[in-house]
């Protein structure tokens, strides 16, 4: 218990303390106008109240990433704690801050557009591609998935499912955002809290009672716990499993969105950093959950082992925690909120689309003809077998991270400001990410190479990363100061 409240009370204060610190780092001011005001098109640029903006933002990072992989993650034991608190607090946070203000900046620019701004035309494509392929992914998995599960609850076919929610995601990414986004997200935020504070509460009701083993964060605990640890190493496996709640490059493509809805530049912090925080509270509420429900991690894998996936635990301790409110809640959650996430993945891939095309959106038709081949797309990878697609995007998702934080660490050094601040978290994941395609196995993506021959390999081409960065930004620093004298 020390632990799990240790940990929330330490999200809380990295809000309040290092968030501040981030800000200042940025440099904020309100005299700036923000896209909203400069922009409004009614559509995608709407000025919208600071609350809303930050429900939408939470559930467009949130959707059922930091309660599935949280679960996940929490196979690994105690250790899941260091990476949620220290991941949420200095580097998901720090980068969803900083990707949303820099979108703020450069007039809501999506995110391959400010890595083009910063890394160059090479850069701007290769984000382009990978940001298209997540979305797809994304969007693409959440119809599947809530369509497996809406066919499993009501008998209806699966097919007739997938064309129900995908004509919600056609509606959701044609109107303007403030007409279905804007107005059922609140419900569904309040939902996706609720679950998770009760399942809090009963943390707190149940740990106390002495009804609950909770395993504590020590030097003995701090090892890998994972029912499998020959292929499932803690580094870096752990790192990429537990995106959402620590550190996601998804969230980077979606801030943008709310960029061009803000009205001030001083609710960036609440907003980008804030709805991070949250999410990364749920996401240590549902790791403790899972081990405490099970016994600890060593019970969490054998019911992994069993054949209980993230969903069936989600709604098995809602049903033992919560009752009958607790089941439907569960059954919302699972269900719509993916749903949540869906629709904002392909709305934000219209939006990339049509920055790269140069196609104004204030036109129905406009959005129209750049959203029905996404569509598409989209309904015809629903009936691949995507579960061998999905285990590459995880570390997909990580790759895009690095490379947002690399961007905003450019923009740091050009602009004069510290840039260790986004420099050291670039180095971390970059680490994993390398380590992970050296080390892991070959159906996840990587080589599976000894753990050992992995690190030195992935220190080195980390260590020539940084080496690369600090000398190219120090070059275009000289060439500058030569122009100007």
């Amino acid at each position: 218990m020390i632990t799990f409240v240790a940990s929330i009370l330490l999200l809380i204060a990295g809000y309040f303390v290092y968030g501040k610190v981030v800000e200042k780092a940025f440099g904020i001011s309100d005299k700036n106008q923000t896209p909203a005001i400069t922009h409004n098109d009614g559509v995608d640029y709407v000025p919208l109240k600071p609350w809303r903006v930050f429900v939408i933002q939470f559930l467009n990072i949130a959707g059922m990433g930091p309660i599935f992989g949280a679960i996940l993650g929490a196979a690994y034991g105690p250790a899941a704690y260091l990476w949620i608190v220290i991941g949420c607090i200095f580097m998901g946070a720090v980068m969803d801050y900083m990707s949303g203000m820099l979108s703020l900046r450069n007039d809501g620019a999506s995110l391959p557009a400010i890595v083009g701004k910063y890394m160059g035309r090479r850069g701007r494509m290769i984000l382009a591609f990978l940001t298209m392929f997540l979305m797809i992914a994304v969007g693409a998995s959440f119809t599947s998935g809530p369509a497996d599960l809406l066919t499993a609850l009501t008998g209806m076919g699966k097919q007739t499912w997938m064309i129900v929610i995908i004509a919600y995601y056609i509606v959701a990414t044609l109107l303007p955002i403030n007409k279905i986004i804007g107005k059922i997200y609140p419900v569904m935020g309040a939902m996706l809290l609720f679950m998770a504070l009760g399942v809090g509460a009963m943390l707190f009701i149940k740990g106390g009672a002495g009804e609950l083993t909770m395993v504590e964060l020590t030097g003995d605990t701090l090892r890998n716990w994972h029912g499998a640890p020959e292929t499932n190493h803690l580094i870096p496996m752990m790192f990429i499993v537990i995106s959402c709640g620590a550190l996601s490059g998804f969230h980077a493509t979606q801030s943008p969105m709310m960029a061009r809805c803000i009205t001030k530049e001083s609710w960036g912090r609440p907003v980008f950093y804030g709805a991070m925080i949250c999410e990364g509270i749920v996401a240590m509420i549902w790791a403790t959950a899972a081990m405490a429900y099970f016994g600890g991690p060593e019970g969490l894998n054998a019911a992994a082992a069993a054949g209980k996936t993230p969903a069936i635990i989600v709604n098995e301790i809602c049903n033992s925690w919560l009752g009958h409110f607790g089941a439907i809640l569960a059954i919302v959650g699972v269900i719509v909120c993916p749903i949540t996430s869906g629709d904002t993945a392909f709305r934000g891939l219209r939006l990339v689309i049509a920055e790269g095309m140069r196609m104004e959106q204030k036109k129905l038709l406009n959005r129209f003809v750049i959203a029905l081949p996404i569509f598409a797309i989209a309904y015809f990878a629903c009936y691949f077998d995507f579960s061998i697609l999905w285990q590459y995007v995880g570390i997909l998702n990580q790759i895009l991270a690095a490379l947002c934080l690399w961007t905003i660490s450019v923009y740091f050094k050009k602009t004069g400001k510290c840039h260790w601040i986004t420099t050291i978290p670039s180095f971390f994941i970059t680490f994993m990410v390398i380590c992970y395609l050296i080390v892991a196995p070959h159906k996840t993506g990587g080589f599976a190479l000894a753990p050992n021959v992995g690190y030195t390999v992935s220190a080195i081409l980390t260590c020539s990363a940084f080496i690369w960065f600090m000398m190219g930004t120090r070059k275009k620093e000289q060439g500058k100061l030569t122009r100007q004298s």
